[in-house]
């Protein structure tokens, strides 16, 4: 089963890497910081799926709390579901953009 990537994004996230971008000066950051948040955010967004597979592995030998892995189950789901919308925005504003005449 091949693992799809999801990602989280938190609005002071958001907020800082609109900052860099707009040309403040959020902590010195360098110019490639932008990307360093979306790879952030990547990450974060795989760690909550292998938070889940860890959880979900727990309950299955016995040893988790039903709790925690309907926890994490959500939380994993909702990542995806917050990347796959963002992806979806992203594909139409592109889609847009090539159907305005020049």
């Amino acid at each position: 089963m091949t693992s799809i990537p999801t990602m989280v994004i938190t609005p002071s996230a958001a907020a800082g890497a609109y900052t860099r971008t707009a040309g403040g000066t959020a902590s010195g950051d360098t110019p490639n910081s932008f990307g360093a948040a979306i790879s952030q955010a990547l990450d974060q967004a795989v760690q909550s799926g292998h938070t889940a597979d860890d959880q979900a592995m727990k309950a299955l030998s016995g040893t988790g709390n039903l709790t925690d892995v309907v926890t994490a189950l959500s939380h994993a789901e909702m990542t995806l579901q917050t990347a796959t919308t963002i992806r979806d925005r992203v594909v139409q504003a592109y889609q847009d953009i090539m159907k305005m005449p020049i």
